[in-house]
C-alpha cells in the first residue's frame, strides 16, 4: 500500500489509482517518505485547504441565459498567499484542478517564492463564446469568488484558454467591487497587459525560464543547448515563445503538432514564422515552408529534445514507445501518463519536470505582484537577471537532490519543495 492509499484509508477517502489527483498526492507523499517527514506534513498535504464550487449565469448575446461552473481550489499557503491560474477548457474538472494546485504549492516552493499553490477555472470551450460574452463570463466568475480572492489572499494567472485580456477584466472587475482597494486591487491577478500593471517579460516568461533550466543542466548530459534538435507539441504561448529562444540560442526545431496535426522539416521550421502564420490562422496546420506529417512520424523523430507543451495525460504507453528523443522536456504540467513515464525512465531518457522547467511563469507573476504592491516597473533586463537565478538556484537544488537521494529528477524536485515547506512547519507550528 502506498504512502497515499493508508493516508486516504485514513481518511475515509475513496482511493482510485487511475485519478489525477491521487497520482499527483502519490508522487508528493512518497518524496515526503523519502526524506522521512513526519506524519502531520503528509496530512496537511494530502487535500487542499479549500475546495471552492460556483455556478454563475450569464447573458449570451442572442439574450439567452446560460449557467457556467468555476472552480478554484487553495491548496496549501504555508509560505504565502495562494498563486496559481485560471483555465477556461471543457476539461476543466475538480480533481484536474485540485491535481493542479497540488503541484503549485510544490513549485513554488521549490523556487523559494513566498507563495502558495492554487488553480481554478471554468469548464467551457472560450473559442465558442464571442468576446463581449467571454467579459461576461470573467466579470461574473470573478464576483462569484469574491473575497476568495485578493492581493494578500489569493492571487489568479492566465493559464489554458486565459490571456492577459481575461486577466485584466478580472482585475478590473475586483477594483469595481472592492472601492477599497483602488489602488492595491491591481495586484488580484498577474499576467496583466503592460499598459494595465504587467510586468516586462511576462509574456516569455515559462519559455524564458525553460530555456535556463536547459542551459544549467544540458551539460550533465553532454549536451549544449547551441546544437540541440527539438520536437514540440503544443504551439500556445509557452510552445511558441519556447521554441522561438531556442531558435536564438542555435537549435533547431524539426517537427510541431498542435491539435489540428503535425509538421516537419528536416533541415528546420522557423518558429518565427510560424508563429506568424498561427497568429494568423489560428493554428499550424497549412503553414507551407514544413510538410504535414502523421501523428506517430511526429513522435517517432530522432531529436535530442522533446517538449510537450499542450495539455495533461497527453503522453501515454504507446506514443511513449514511439519516442526516440534523449530528453524530455515537460513544458506543461503533467503531460506524462504513468505507465509512459516509467517506461521511459526505464530505457533511460532523461526527463526534467514540470514544476523546474515551467516555473518562469509563476516566477515572474510574483516579480508583478511585487512591483504592483510596491507602485514600480521593473526593465527587461532587470526581470530576466532575477528570472535566471532563481530558475538556477532551483536547478541546482534539484541536481544536489537528486545526487542525494539517488533518485530521478522528479522525486528530487519534490523532496527540494517539500523540504522547505516542512523547515517552515517546523517553525511556525500547526495553529493554535
Amino acid at each position: 500500500m502506498s504512502s497515499a492509499q493508508a493516508i486516504f484509508e485514513e481518511l475515509d477517502f475513496t482511493y482510485a489509482q487511475d485519478n489525477i489527483y491521487f497520482q499527483t498526492i502519490d508522487s508528493i507523499l512518497d518524496a515526503a517518505d523519502r526524506l522521512a517527514l513526519p506524519k502531520r506534513l503528509k496530512l496537511i498535504l494530502s487535500q487542499p485547504k479549500n475546495e471552492l464550487i460556483v455556478h454563475f449565469p450569464v447573458s449570451m448575446d442572442d439574450g439567452s441565459v446560460r449557467l457556467f461552473k468555476g472552480y478554484r481550489v487553495q491548496h496549501n499557503n504555508v509560505l504565502g498567499p495562494y498563486k496559481g491560474g485560471i483555465r477556461y477548457d471543457n476539461s476543466v474538472h475538480l480533481d484536474h484542478i485540485k491535481a493542479l494546485a497540488a503541484i503549485m504549492t510544490v513549485k513554488c516552493a521549490l523556487m523559494r517564492l513566498p507563495l502558495g499553490g492554487g488553480k481554478g477555472g471554468v469548464q467551457f470551450d472560450p473559442r465558442s463564446l464571442s468576446s463581449d460574452e467571454l467579459m461576461r463570463v470573467t466579470r461574473r466568475f470573478t464576483s462569484a469568488l469574491g473575497t476568495n480572492i485578493g492581493p494578500d489572499v489569493d492571487m489568479p494567472a492566465p493559464d489554458v484558454g486565459t490571456n492577459a485580456q481575461v486577466m485584466a477584466w478580472m482585475a478590473d472587475t475586483y477594483i469595481n467591487l472592492d472601492t477599497k482597494r483602488k489602488v492595491s486591487g491591481l495586484s488580484v491577478v498577474t499576467g496583466k497587459p503592460l499598459s494595465f500593471g504587467g510586468s516586462m517579460g511576462r509574456e516569455k516568461a515559462t519559455g524564458q525560464g525553460l530555456v535556463y533550466v536547459l542551459e544549467e543542466m544540458l551539460p550533465e548530459y553532454g549536451m549544449s543547448i547551441h546544437e540541440c534538435t527539438f520536437a514540440i507539441i503544443g504551439f500556445g504561448n509557452v510552445g511558441s515563445w519556447t521554441s522561438k529562444l531556442l531558435h536564438e540560442r542555435g537549435c533547431t526545431l524539426k517537427a510541431v503538432a498542435d491539435h489540428t496535426g503535425a509538421l516537419y522539416e528536416e533541415k528546420g521550421i522557423d518558429p518565427f514564422a510560424l508563429d506568424r502564420h498561427v497568429q494568423e490562422h489560428g493554428s499550424i496546420s497549412g503553414f507551407p515552408l514544413a510538410d504535414p506529417i502523421s501523428e506517430e512520424e511526429f513522435y517517432c523523430q530522432r531529436v535530442d529534445l522533446f517538449i510537450p507543451a499542450a495539455l495533461e495525460q497527453m503522453i501515454d504507453l504507446e506514443k511513449a514507445e514511439w519516442l526516440r528523443c534523449k530528453v524530455i522536456v515537460e513544458a506543461a504540467n503533467l503531460p506524462l501518463q504513468q505507465e509512459a513515464e516509467s517506461y521511459l525512465l526505464g530505457k533511460g531518457t532523461k526527463i526534467l519536470p514540470a514544476v523546474l522547467c515551467n516555473a518562469g511563469g509563476v516566477t515572474v507573476s510574483y516579480f508583478e505582484w511585487k512591483q504592483n504592491r510596491q507602485s514600480e516597473t521593473w526593465d527587461l533586463d532587470r526581470v530576466d537577471r532575477r528570472l535566471k537565478r532563481v530558475l538556477i538556484q532551483a536547478a541546482r537544488r534539484v541536481k544536489d537532490m537528486a545526487k542525494q537521494q539517488q533518485c530521478d529528477l522528479r522525486v528530487a524536485s519534490t523532496c527540494a519543495a517539500l523540504e522547505h515547506i516542512n523547515e517552515v512547519y517546523e517553525m511556525r507550528g500547526i495553529f493554535p
